[in-house]
């Protein structure tokens, strides 16, 4: 997960560096908009009584990050939930605003993350960039005939025009009066007119997709067992957003240059031992790191809790560092 993209010239205007340990508080506080809620991890919901334990250790010892050119540049985090956001797709864009503390709307961030990401394929050498095509299509456009030893089902996802809605189920109503079941006839026109998700330009044209009114896209998403086709989501309502995933992350942390940690609690349901109920996924930028780590908090469920599941805000505390020994973690 995470390293997708590798360093290229390509980059955001510099920002220098700033040691949040040395800036004095006030100017902190005007730096930083309203920071969201915060909540005690025994508050948090949905959360098992091991993963409570682990995450109220982290906040009372703190995590150790060091800046990873400049080893002497330390700060101790203590990490603390920012409170849920809305699960309507954009949660990693929404829980990445409130733990900034900024003021821009996650439909700004997410659009402000494509663009990072467009800018950047430009730059990377062919290699690079059929490797990023091999893992969007892995993850959007898998092979249905390999893969079942891992997942129970496999999605999909194909994108089709606003525009184009009427004349698609014009088109799959015909068929249907042909005979055709309705999720076969939908499958068959999906697949033949609407767009996959399959390499660098389809991905930016899904991650643009927020299920607002303003989206030139709806995601259909076609779900298989190994036996065949499951299900058709159509998304008539055109509320569907593209999930943040990996890719995603990684544009974020450079267009702030700033590395990205994804505090991950898993549950008993994904058969974890208590010792390894909780993780950090880091996420570097491809540009210089000039600022503090950004943190988010996933709650990961089962086997589909390896990136897709729900991002909430973590609000980072920092604390002076007394001794190595001391923290709970060193990132």
């Amino acid at each position: 997960m995470g390293k997708l993209i590798c360093d290229s010239t390509a980059s955001s205007p510099v920002i220098p560096w700033r040691d949040p340990t040395t800036t004095p508080s006030s100017e902190i506080a005007e730096q930083a908009s309203v920071p969201p809620p915060e909540i005690a991890w025994d508050s948090v919901p949905g959360l098992e009584d091991q993963q409570k334990r682990h995450l109220t250790r982290l906040y009372n010892k703190g995590v150790l990050w060091r800046h990873p050119e400049d080893k002497s540049r330390s700060i101790v985090f203590r990490l603390v939930h920012g409170g849920e956001v809305e699960a309507d797709g954009n949660c990693l864009f929404t829980a990445a605003r409130k733990s900034m503390g900024i003021d821009s709307v996650a439909r700004e961030l997410r659009l402000r993350t494509v663009k990072r990401f467009v800018e950047d394929l430009g730059s990377v050498d062919e290699e690079t960039r059929r490797f990023i095509e091999s893992a969007i299509r892995n993850m959007y456009a898998p092979d249905l005939k390999s893969g079942w030893g891992i997942h129970v089902v496999q999605e999909v996802k194909m994108l089709a025009k606003k525009e184009d809605r009427e004349g698609l189920d014009s088109a799959i109503d015909e068929l249907v009066q042909l005979g055709m079941q309705r999720e076969m006839a939908a499958e068959s026109i999906y697949k033949e007119r609407c767009l996959a998700v399959d390499d660098g330009l389809s991905w930016a044209k899904y991650m643009s997709i927020s299920g607002s009114g303003d989206d030139e896209y709806h995601i259909i998403n076609l779900q298989y067992t190994e036996e065949g086709l499951l299900t058709v989501d159509e998304n008539r309502d055109g509320h569907a957003a593209a999930f943040g995933d990996d890719i995603a992350i990684e544009c974020l942390a450079t267009e702030f240059k700033r590395e990205i940690f994804v505090l991950q609690a898993h549950g008993s349901d994904a058969m974890v031992d208590e010792d390894n109920c909780v993780f950090f996924l880091p996420h570097r930028p491809r540009s210089e790191i000039c600022e503090a780590p950004l943190f988010l908090f996933m709650k990961g469920t089962g086997w589909c809790g390896a990136g897709a599941d729900h991002y909430e805000p973590l609000v980072a505390h920092q604390s002076a560092l007394s001794s190595m020994e001391k923290v709970a973690l060193v990132l």
